[in-house]
């Protein structure tokens, strides 16, 4: 697989790469985890799916404006605690296959920052229209 040249750069920058948690019953319903598929691909020796966990399951984000989706997800992302230290002043990266207004990933990058990641990108291969 041939990388995207603007992709390389915030991939050999940082000292993980963390695919989107999935609550456990989305995952069985699905099978996979197409955000952890995707950073193995990216950056197989940096992925850790362990570290960054759901902590619950949400109601559907779908006809949420941006503000409530953000409130649904208040809470729902946490780092793993007998591993957190790991994030000290460390870069991330956040994968997710798509992200449509951001509040998933900007609950997941809230939850990095605070357990101490001083950087926290996120990559996202598919770009829906915002809810309105």
């Amino acid at each position: 697989m041939r990388s995207v040249p603007w992709v390389e750069p915030a991939l050999e920058q940082c000292d993980r790469v963390l695919p989107m948690p999935m609550a456990p019953a989305r995952l069985r319903e699905r099978g996979f985890n197409q955000a952890l598929e995707l950073a193995r691909r990216l950056a197989p020796a940096k992925t850790d799916a362990a570290l960054l966990l759901r902590t619950r399951e949400t109601p559907a984000q779908s006809g949420l404006a941006r503000a409530e989706r953000l409130r649904n997800l208040r809470g729902a992302f946490a780092v793993e605690p007998l591993r957190a230290h790991e994030l000290q002043g460390r870069r991330v990266v956040l994968v997710d296959d798509v992200m449509t207004s951001g509040a998933s990933l900007f609950s997941a990058a809230a939850a990095l920052r605070l357990a101490g990641a001083a950087h926290v990108t996120a990559l996202v291969f598919a770009r829906t229209d915002p809810p309105h």
